[in-house]
């Protein structure tokens, strides 16, 4: 599918908007909104690792998050050990997170359905339970980083703006990557396991395999936002990785878009964005956000993200042999 000259400009002048936010926020007093801004751009990465598995690979896990914990523990393991270099942070958060990930989707993709759901709940429990009896990173109570990574001599991360654009170039990088990946052969077979996987299996297709390297492609993304959390905030907390964390980007997701390259973004910014106006005005807060999902689930069902543009086809077809592929109407 061709993406529209007018898509990509929309898409650069945002990202040159993004750039220069650090530069004009202060001229308005909005310095605090550069840390939130931030957030935003880590949590709508966190959520389009999400939306590859569940919205283009049909694989709805509800343990996301702890993926995400992984990261953020693997930084604070390092933090303690002596190590800040963000050039072994951060790959290593992604690779640890993504070997969790490869490890409980072993298990979790041989089964399907509500089990599929609950075997990824109780993994993301598991995982939850073990940070918190690890007393050496702060237990229950969380761990304090004492400073952020370092990255290039002369870069001082401990400046919010410099760290808010190295945040923003990992995470345009990230989901370039991520959009470049489902328009792939490989994204056009995992669409094609959603849709009917008896189908692709007699077409020859290992679909166990392309399941499991999705998986854990989408557990290493999340643990590199987990990874940049922890940097960003400066506290890791087991509650990073809790069950009902899952469910917030799950739903996220479903709020921006199933199966659509900007739906975990347009979400997490939709989610985040109202809950901070909201905050502000009532400690009801949670009450309009719920009425967005319904709203959301009545009236928009494929997602906020497709107000704009039309889903991917649902059912690519493909040659067994991998010589290409084309959509059907």
């Amino acid at each position: 599918m061709k993406t529209s000259p007018s898509r990509y400009i929309g898409l650069g002048l945002l990202l040159v908007l993004l750039a220069a936010f650090p530069l004009i926020a202060p001229l308005f007093g909005l310095e605090f909104y550069i840390g939130f801004v931030r957030r935003v751009l880590i949590v709508a990465l966190a959520a389009a690792s999400l939306n590859f598995i569940l919205g283009f690979g049909g694989m709805v896990a509800l343990g996301h998050a702890g993926f995400i914990g992984m990261g953020a523990y693997t930084v604070v393991a390092l933090s303690d050990a002596g190590v800040m270099s963000g050039w072994i942070m951060w790959p290593a958060a992604a690779l640890v997170a993504g070997l969790v990930a490869a490890l409980i989707g072993t298990v979790a993709l041989r089964t399907r359905g509500v089990y599929f759901i609950m075997t990824t709940l109780a993994f993301a429990q598991m995982l939850y339970f073990v940070v918190v009896s690890l007393r050496r990173y702060g237990g229950d109570d969380g761990y304090t980083l004492m400073s952020r990574p370092t990255l290039l001599p002369g870069l001082d991360l401990g400046n919010e703006s410099n760290f808010y654009w190295v945040v923003l170039a990992i995470v345009a990088l990230a989901l370039w990557w991520l959009h470049r990946a489902t328009r792939s052969r490989f994204g056009h077979a995992l669409m094609g396991i959603r849709d009917n996987e008896t189908r692709m299996r007699a077409l020859g297709y290992p679909v166990f395999r392309l399941q499991l390297v999705a998986f854990a492609i989408a557990g290493a993304i999340a643990g590199l936002a987990g990874a940049l959390l922890a940097g960003g905030n400066g506290f890791v907390s087991p509650a990073t990785m809790h069950w009902t964390q899952s469910a917030t980007l799950l739903v996220m997701v479903v709020i921006g878009g199933l199966g659509r390259s900007w739906g975990g973004p347009v979400g997490a910014v939709v989610w985040l964005v109202l809950e901070e106006v909201l905050k502000q005005h009532t400690e009801h807060w949670h009450m309009p956000l719920g009425l967005l999902l319904i709203a959301v689930a009545l009236w928009a069902p494929k997602g906020l993200a497709a107000l704009y543009r039309r889903r991917l086809p649902l059912t690519p077809t493909l040659s067994p042999e991998g010589q290409g592929s084309k959509t059907t109407p």
